[in-house]
């Protein structure tokens, strides 16, 4: 009778390092989760900081514009001047208030029209619900196209000057109001840049040759005053 044998295989030896490398994987991974998380909220929060600046920033510029219309509605049309919502800019033109060719002098009709003007609307921007919000308020000076571009700026350039002159120097306000104004008031040439009206006809380069009012907020100051925040947290 044929005795039946057992066979034996030797067990394989457990490798020491295997449950610690894989301990090591899976906290890796943690880890990497951990920051992804941290991330993500970061990054969510920024954006729910820069919507609430953006809603902040469009609900100031839409108050502005209505305290503006609300301001001038009656003198618009007299000023053949208009108030353009998104960019909070007052222009005005026509014959009265266009410059002539190769001049900067402000004519006499226009500083009529500035006289009324300016002070009632450094009344509007100064009041404490604005002026905080405002970065700056721009005069900005167009030409036509008649002429090199850098002749045009400085062309340009001193009819701004000739504005911002007459109005901090000939209007009237409170003295608390002209050193806001003329801390944040700026004169801005553009030469022929941003025509409003075809260069090729002799009324377009009429209409082309003006001085606007433009009101800059502060929002993205903002935005870059949360951006600096994060980075260093």
């Amino acid at each position: 009778m044929k005795r039946g044998s057992t066979t034996y295989q030797e067990e394989e030896p457990q490798n020491p390092f295997a449950l610690s490398i894989g301990d090591l994987m899976a906290a890796l991974l943690l880890i990497f989760i951990l920051l992804l998380s941290s991330t993500l909220l970061r990054l969510q929060d920024e954006f729910e900081n820069k919507s609430l600046i953006a809603e902040r920033y469009n609900s100031i510029k839409e108050d502005i514009y209505k305290e503006l219309i609300k301001e001038f509605e009656d003198d618009l049309k007299d000023w053949n001047a208009t108030i353009d919502e998104k960019d909070l800019l007052i222009r005005f033109s026509g014959p009265r208030v266009e410059f002539d060719f190769g001049k900067s002098e402000v004519k006499p009709q226009f500083k009529e029209i500035l006289s009324d003007f300016f002070p009632r609307y450094v009344r509007i921007i100064t009041l404490p619900k604005f002026k905080d919000n405002i970065e700056e308020i721009r005069i900005e000076g167009h030409t036509d196209n008649k002429g090199t571009y850098f002749h045009n700026m400085e062309l340009s350039q001193n009819r701004t000057r000739s504005v911002l002159n007459f109005v901090l120097e000939n209007t009237n306000y409170e003295t608390t109001e002209k050193t806001w104004i003329q801390l944040n008031l700026t004169a801005n040439g553009l030469s022929y840049s941003k025509p409003i009206a075809d260069n090729d006809t002799e009324l377009g380069q009429s209409l082309n040759r003006r001085v606007e009012f433009r009101i800059r907020t502060n929002a993205e100051k903002q935005i870059d005053e949360i951006l600096k925040v994060n980075l260093n947290e």
